[in-house]
Parts: C-alpha cells; sequence; structure tokens
C-alpha cells in the first residue's frame, strides 16, 4: 500500500481553515486523502445543531481539491474508541506517513486525544505531522462555530467570505399551494434541508441554477407566516424566468440578507413587499 498523507477534520462548510489542511495533505508528497466524518460528531449529541453544509455539498468541495479518496467514518463504529486506539487505526488502515490537521483538532471516546497526544504518536511512529494555525480574514478566524453564528443572525456576505464559497443547497422543485402565482411572483418551492443551520427566516438575494442555467433571485426562508405553514421551506422568485421546473433539483445561494420574516395582513401587502424586495 502506498504511503499516504491524512488531512484530519470534520471539514464542516469546507472553510478556509479546512482548505488549509487538506492543502497540506494534497502538498505533502504523499498519497492525499481526507478522514472525516458526514456530519459534525456534535450533531450526535445536540439535535439542534445544524451543519453549514449538506453532505452532498461537503464532498463535492472536497473532491475538488485535489484529494485522492476521502474516507468518512462512522461516527457510533468509532465513538468509543480510546484516542490512542483511533491514532493506532488511522496508522494500520492507511499506512500513514504524513497527518495534517487544524490546531483545535481533537479525537478519540470523548475528544480525549489533542495535539500534544497527537504529536507524541507522530513522533514515536516517524509519521509527519503538520499543524495548521488559525486562519484569520480580516482580524477575523475562521471556525465553523462563528460561520454558524453568523448564518444564524442573517450576516451572509462576511459567512460566504471565510467559506469561500456561496451558502445555500440543492433540492427538488415542488409543488407549492401556487399562492405566489396568483398574485404575480410564482416562486420555485422547496424543503429547506433538515441538516442545516437555521439560518434567520427571512427574504434574501440569491443566485440559482437549474438545468444548467444560473438566474438571480429572491429567496424567502422560514415558515411563512402569513400562510402559518409549519415546514422550513424555500421560496424562490427567479428574475425572468418562465419555465416550468417542478421535479427539477434547483440549486440555491443565498447572497445577501434583505429583510426578516414577517406577518402580512392581506395579499395586497404581501405583493408590495416583494415588489419592494426586488427594487433592493
Amino acid at each position: 500500500m502506498n504511503k499516504t498523507a491524512i488531512a484530519l477534520g470534520t471539514f464542516d462548510g469546507v472553510h478556509t481553515g479546512h482548505r488549509a489542511v487538506i492543502e497540506a495533505a494534497v502538498n505533502s508528497g504523499f498519497k492525499p486523502i481526507a478522514v472525516a466524518f458526514k456530519f459534525p460528531p456534535k450533531t450526535y449529541f445536540d439535535d439542534t445543531m445544524g451543519c453549514i453544509s449538506t453532505f452532498a455539498d461537503k464532498d463535492k468541495a472536497l473532491r475538488s481539491l485535489g484529494l485522492y479518496e476521502i474516507h468518512y467514518l462512522d461516527f457510533p463504529a468509532v465513538r468509543d474508541m480510546s484516542a490512542n486506539e483511533f491514532l493506532q487505526h488511522l496508522k494500520e488502515k492507511y499506512n500513514c506517513a504524513f497527518l495534517s490537521c487544524g490546531f483545535n483538532y481533537r479525537f478519540g471516546k470523548n475528544g480525549a486525544g489533542d495535539i500534544k497526544l497527537l504529536r507524541e504518536f507522530c513522533e514515536r511512529n516517524d509519521i509527519i505531522l503538520k499543524v495548521l494555525e488559525p486562519i484569520v480574514i480580516d482580524d477575523i478566524t475562521v471556525s465553523s462555530t462563528y460561520i454558524r453564528e453568523l448564518l444564524s443572525s442573517g450576516q451572509i456576505p462576511l459567512a460566504n467570505k471565510l467559506l469561500k464559497m456561496p451558502f445555500g443547497f440543492s433540492a427538488a422543485v415542488i409543488h407549492g399551494d401556487a399562492r405566489g402565482r396568483t398574485i404575480g411572483f410564482p416562486t420555485a418551492n422547496q424543503i429547506y434541508p433538515k441538516e442545516l443551520v437555521d439560518i434567520m427566516h427571512g427574504v434574501y438575494k440569491s443566485i440559482i441554477t437549474v438545468n444548467g442555467k444560473t438566474y438571480n433571485g429572491i429567496t424567502n426562508i422560514g415558515n411563512r407566516p402569513t400562510y402559518e405553514t409549519k415546514t422550513v421551506g424555500a421560496e424562490t422568485y427567479i428574475l425572468d424566468f418562465y419555465d416550468d421546473i417542478y421535479g427539477t433539483v434547483a440549486d440555491i445561494r443565498i447572497t445577501e440578507f434583505i429583510r426578516p420574516e414577517r406577518k402580512f395582513g392581506s395579499e395586497e401587502e404581501l405583493k408590495n413587499a416583494i415588489k419592494n424586495d426586488l427594487s433592493k
């Protein structure tokens, strides 16, 4: 088996800090692979914690960065491994000669393993270790936790800058109640992925890609308080677009927060609000 360089991490959102960890493995001279989890381990203990990216988006982003392979660990299968058992598992299964990770990487049962333990293990086993220091952009330390906070408070441009790619998702366009069409603003309706962070409900500028073409749009994400729906959904009015795309997968990328979601007293009020949103 060829010796490998392993990029270690969860890589939720594949932000600029994650990309530095992966780049170190890719440029190591060994076969670069990533060893990660499909979803952040914390989500197994806190069901209110959402992901920055869907698994499909994360996987696509990782595969664009020059890795030879990506191995997704089954968290329930490894959660009770001690820190040393986890490292031995990496050494034996992947024949690693190089490891890269972020400065705050934790591993093993209850996150007991830290960089000190990892460094000692690598020294004993002649493994090169590259620990990446925090990435700072405009005096801001990039972290998944901070990006979640930005998304939850509607600070989309800054979140996207730290992510290196716009926040969003791909999902099938489903039939809604056609109310948008009756007031002159037909929308592409999608279910907001349950795995994603609960971003601030409201109206956003967006970029929509469907059938290989990209358009500008206005997307409302939330529960539509005017109509009192319970499921969090995304409704996108696509500018200068008139095709029937029901059943088609559309990719939505959020670029800027316009206003919070609110309840309107009449369809006329809603119609006027949409017109105002489109003028911004």
